[in-house]
């Protein structure tokens, strides 16, 4: 498969590149403006941008495809399993 090709596919998923990555920082800003974000370990932190690059998908391309709701779910388990 061509690079090409996996662009067209992920775009047809997910929307126009452009507009989800205004989308998600825009997210990531309300992050940088938290009172608590420099408290954050950086595993917190990265969580929270992986969680807020899933959601500008979801926004912006197919809000039905499963996956995106799973990686959520998936990252946010990582931090849970942390605070164990």
């Amino acid at each position: 498969m061509e690079i090409k090709d996996i662009l067209d596919a992920r775009g047809k998923q997910y929307g126009d590149f452009k507009n989800h990555a205004r989308i998600t920082q825009n997210i990531k800003r309300a992050f940088l403006d938290s009172p608590q974000w420099n408290t954050l370990s950086p595993e917190m932190k990265e969580c929270l941008e992986m969680i807020a690059h899933k959601i500008g998908r979801i926004l912006n391309g197919n809000p039905l495809y499963k996956d995106s709701w799973t990686d959520i779910i998936g990252y946010a388990k990582l931090i849970e399993e942390q605070l164990k």
